[in-house]
């Protein structure tokens, strides 16, 4: 059983970091709230989510899995203004998700998760973490873009950098350490990373938001935000593009 009330803005946060990697997820329910984990089609990226009932307005639930087409749910959030209240129920006989926005109701049908297995969250301890704002972030992937498909990412004991090479031109973001919220760093650490999945993540965190970006050398990244008026927080996973000498 799933019942519960959400603001538009709030859900569309919530759909919005999400389907940056997947179509269609696993939300598992419970009283206190709900999480999911799910991997790209191309098994490059991760993300692992868990958000509060407080970031609802209303919430009831019992232990439930949900699987629910993301797209389905932008189609209802396309009809709603911010500040509108979603209601959103579970019709267990029909197996499908009812969405009250105003006047309006859609219904439709739960995705079949068989198959749908939690994926495995690697147990990683990368060396190095930097915090900054995701308005810094969204620069340096702006200055990219136009010069390469790949960014590397670089930490030091002084500074953070986004760096970008094509095959003229190249595109650099240095944020010393006292730019930054937070760098703990003993040595530098550098990977390189597809910039497509990169962007379309920074893009989807929240504007002005703190992110923890854990860093090693040829290692995964972890972006780490929070969401939903801080009673969500989002964990992402990107595998680096490894150098070829």
């Amino acid at each position: 059983m799933f019942h519960a009330k959400i603001k538009s803005e709030v859900l569309k946060g919530i759909v919005d970091v999400v389907s940056t990697l997947v179509d269609e997820a696993k939300f598992n329910m419970n009283a206190d709230g709900f999480d999911l984990k799910a991997v790209d089609p191309a098994h490059v990226a991760m993300i692992e989510m868990n958000v509060e009932k407080g970031a609802f307005e209303e919430f009831t639930a019992d232990e439930t899995e949900l699987g629910i087409d993301l797209d389905k749910i932008k189609e209802v959030l396309r009809l709603a203004r911010s500040g509108d209240i979603i209601e959103m129920k579970q019709d267990e006989e029909k197996n499908r998700l009812v969405l009250n926005v105003g006047n309006i109701t859609r219904r439709m049908n739960l995705v079949d998760i068989t198959g749908m297995s939690d994926p495995r969250v690697p147990n990683l301890s990368l060396p190095a973490m930097v915090e900054v704002t995701s308005d810094e972030l969204q620069k340096g992937i702006r200055a990219a873009e136009s010069v390469s498909d790949h960014i590397a990412l670089t930490a030091t004991p002084e500074d953070f950098e986004m760096y970008s090479e094509g095959d003229t031109d190249s595109a650099t973001l240095r944020l010393p350490k006292e730019l930054l919220l937070s760098l703990e760093c003993e040595e530098q650490v550098k990977s390189l990373f597809p910039l497509d999945y990169f962007s379309n993540m920074v893009r989807s965190i929240p504007a002005g938001s703190a992110v923890s970006i854990n860093l090693g050398s040829d290692y995964p990244v972890k972006l780490e935000f929070e969401i939903a008026d801080k009673k969500g927080s989002v964990r992402y996973l990107l595998a680096p593009r490894i150098e070829s000498d």
